[in-house]
């Protein structure tokens, strides 16, 4: 609903590119002012140039998730130029593959500091504001992958299945305070991150990237991979003041190929 978000300050990791970009600018179509987040800042500087374009009030920050001191710097920023950070949405992650035998203890490490401890570092850092406000919206970006398992990515399975049960867990402990904690997990999402998965697999069994994105397809009953928008508009559904009843959940969005 145009304006449900206005005079709402939202943080978005991981929001030069992808989902990250497509939750920006689904926030601030909301009226959410919008700070936009990652390592690379030429990527988040254009996405805030890109909001500040459609009447967004928008800021760009340099966050590694993976850094404190990043992320105390960050938040210390969005608040002085935007207003307290009333919505979190944790999109930064990393999707390597390889055997669990090619697994070695440095992507085990990166896999989970990016996508589970950076989580929990990011909504540390913002939600005592949250609680001390008496509202707040956060959403994890998890995946199908942490509901259920998939060869070659059981780094990336194990992470996300901790990012789930990490929702779940503080969402039980805030659900009085007026906050909520939900994850959204999707299926094969139309990315350049899904494009360089297509390559990889190419490179090592033979396939064409396109027969392997045929793979992907396959996936979902619906035959298709879901669309960046498509993710967005859920993250942003469960951003909406109306919908303080929904807490705890981790909804899947794969056209119902996992159903749990």
């Amino acid at each position: 609903m145009p304006g449900a978000l206005e005079g709402k300050t939202a943080l978005v990791t991981g929001g030069g590119r992808g989902i990250g970009r497509a939750c920006a600018l689904e926030l601030a179509s909301r009226g959410a002012a919008v700070a936009v987040g990652a390592r690379s800042q030429d990527e988040v500087e254009r996405v805030a140039k890109e909001l500040e374009a459609g009447g967004a009030r928008a800021r760009a920050v340099r966050l590694d998730v993976t850094k404190e001191e990043s992320i105390a710097a960050a938040v210390s920023d969005v608040e002085r130029s935007l207003g307290d950070v009333a919505i979190l949405v944790n999109n930064a992650g990393v999707a390597p593959s390889a055997s669990f035998e090619k697994t070695d203890p440095a992507l085990w490490r990166e896999t989970l500091d990016v996508n589970l401890t950076g989580p929990y570092l990011v909504t540390r850092a913002v939600l005592p504001g949250m609680l001390a406000r008496g509202w707040g919206r956060i959403v994890n970006l998890a995946s199908i992958a942490g509901k259920v398992g998939f060869p070659y990515v059981s780094a990336y399975c194990a992470s996300k299945h901790g990012l789930v049960g990490l929702t779940r867990a503080l969402a039980t402990e805030v659900a009085k305070r007026g906050v909520t904690v939900n994850a959204v997990c999707p299926g094969y999402v139309a990315t350049r991150l899904t494009d360089d998965a297509a390559k990889r697999i190419s490179k090592k069994t033979g396939l064409t990237p396109e027969q392997a994105r045929a793979t992907f397809e396959a996936a979902s009953p619906q035959g298709r991979m879901m669309g960046e928008d498509e993710v967005a508009r859920l993250v942003v559904f469960l951003c909406e003041p109306g919908q303080g009843g929904i807490n705890g959940q981790a909804l899947n969005l794969d056209g119902g190929g996992v159903t749990s």
